[in-house]
């Protein structure tokens, strides 16, 4: 579903979900060119405060892209700015929830800001705020 400006209401969300892959990680490395070894490397990120592999934090991140631009508010939002606070570490088998909800709507200017939340179970992987220019 698309929404115009003006059909969009503080509170309204919308929620996805997807499990992280080996796949998903490796197709990101080689898209991003982030080979960062934490992300490819078990042995060496066993080393690491995390204890192992965990996904690159932009695959998370990317899933508010998916939200914004597939659904809320949908075809035709166009991305004016994000902040990311990365609070959790994923790992391949993780499902990721992402949720985006309407904060406010400036009707005049055709923006929207809203809250971008992504989840593993009850913790929270990534908090933040996107505006967007919604025609």
């Amino acid at each position: 579903m698309s929404y115009t400006v003006n059909d969009l209401k503080p509170g309204m969300s919308h929620t996805i979900g997807k499990t992280i892959s080996e796949a998903d990680i490796v197709m990101f490395a080689g898209v991003s060119t982030d080979t960062n070894a934490v992300h490819l490397d078990e042995e060496f990120a066993k080393t690491l405060p995390f204890g192992g592999r965990i996904a690159h934090g932009m695959i998370s991140a990317s899933f508010i892209s998916a939200v914004i631009g597939a659904h809320l508010p949908g075809p035709g939002s166009i991305y004016m700015g994000q902040t990311l606070r990365f609070t959790a570490p994923v790992r391949i088998g993780d499902t990721v929830k992402t949720t985006v909800t309407v904060k406010e709507v400036i009707v005049e200017k055709k923006r929207v800001i809203l809250e971008t939340i992504c989840r593993v179970g009850d913790t929270v992987v990534i908090q933040g705020e996107a505006t967007v220019y919604k025609p």
